[in-house]
């Protein structure tokens, strides 16, 4: 359609609408107008010009990301590959629960040093301070300690208010906080000595089950609860981001054997449903909040271990996993560090859990 005299606001506006309609681009007026001929005057017609070209100028970029499509060859958004945008974290506030040591102080530091800042809680303040004393300096982001026993509600509700009182939002929860207690011999050659071993052995309790799974799986479930509305407000004041839940659970959740604590493994399994159920029920109720699980092999920690250094640090030797898992290794901290990452940056990643441990099920099996 060509224009060839001065084009009246009714006709400017019919011919630029029809133009949109028909590329189904949002981008600035003026690319739309390139085959009108003739002289625009200062007029009504050159004013709504300017109306327009300022509207859609100011339309979402996120609706360009979304339609990338270009007939023009030149036309890429490489910039948006870069790995500062794709795992970008800086200025996020997080809470990592047991992050003085092991899987949660590999999380605090993933998270600190690419700029968020973390409160870490956990039972033991020494433990903490430490950590924000040790890993705290010369990074970009910050590490905050807060003394809090996840077991019980009172705690978990004090630890909102203090955290809610500083931030306005929380845009990253890491539930990492877990115990395994008892091991049994689960081989017997028949039924009696299995009874043996898993009911009538003293240490085989119902309070043992309570106790992990209290640790495990309950604070889990009341912990996402109550920081649901801080998760809820930063997707709401962040545009493109939405608040994530992450929850560390185990490869020991996904096996078929018990690897001699049923109780553990039990526990890890109903956190790995808990984690789906979760994102369900609350995309459900229209709540933008993913919730996903990391569940790990074998990493350095002082569950795997038995203990750490002065650093909060554990080591696992690489000898004990020689022809055990196809890595031939335990996992490193950058492994981890990279599997946090994905799950709190990837926006389009919900109810899923992604095993990081070094093929360990391909060997088990599921």
């Amino acid at each position: 359609m060509f224009i060839t005299k001065t084009p009246s606001a009714s006709l400017l506006t019919s011919h630029i609408s029809r133009c949109i309609e028909r590329t189904g681009k949002t981008t600035p007026i003026a690319r739309h107008i390139t085959s009108i001929r003739g002289p625009v005057i200062q007029c009504n017609s050159t004013l709504r010009l300017r109306q327009l070209n300022r509207q859609f100028a100011t339309c979402s970029p996120a609706k360009a990301e979304y339609n990338m499509s270009s007939d023009d060859a030149s036309h890429h958004n490489n910039p948006e590959f870069e790995l500062s945008r794709v795992f970008n974290v800086s200025g996020k506030i997080a809470l990592v629960t047991g992050a003085g040591t092991g899987i949660g102080l590999m999380a605090t530091q993933a998270l600190a040093v690419n700029g968020a800042k973390v409160y870490i809680c956990g039972r033991t303040r020494e433990k903490l301070d430490k950590v924000a004393h040790t890993y705290g300096q010369g990074i970009r982001g910050q590490i905050i300690p807060i003394t809090c026993d996840i077991t019980k509600k009172d705690e978990i509700a004090k630890m909102y208010e203090e955290i809610a009182s500083k931030e306005k939002c929380l845009d990253i929860l890491i539930n990492n906080a877990g115990i395994s207690t008892k091991t049994f011999q689960t081989e017997a050659s028949s039924a009696e000595e299995m009874k043996k071993n898993l009911f009538e052995n003293e240490e085989a309790t119902f309070q043992d089950w309570d106790d992990v799974y209290r640790t495990n799986v309950t604070q889990c479930y009341f912990t996402t609860m109550c920081f649901l509305p801080l998760l809820q407000k930063s997707t709401e004041v962040n545009r493109g981001w939405s608040a994530c839940v992450t929850n560390i659970t185990s490869i020991s959740g996904e096996v078929k054997t018990s690897q001699h604590h049923p109780q553990y493994n039990a526990s890890k399994a109903a956190e790995i449903h808990l984690t789906r159920m979760l994102a369900q029920e609350i995309q459900i109720n229209g709540l933008k909040v993913r919730v996903n699980s990391i569940a790990p092999g074998v990493f350095p920690s002082e569950m795997t271990a038995g203990d750490s250094g002065a650093n909060q640090k554990s080591h696992v030797p690489k000898e004990k996993f020689e022809g055990k898992v196809p890595a031939d290794r335990p996992g490193h901290d950058r492994d981890m560090a990279g599997a946090i990452l994905f799950t709190v940056t990837n926006q389009y990643l919900n109810g899923q859990t992604v095993a990081v441990d070094g093929g360990y099920t391909l060997m088990a099996g599921r």
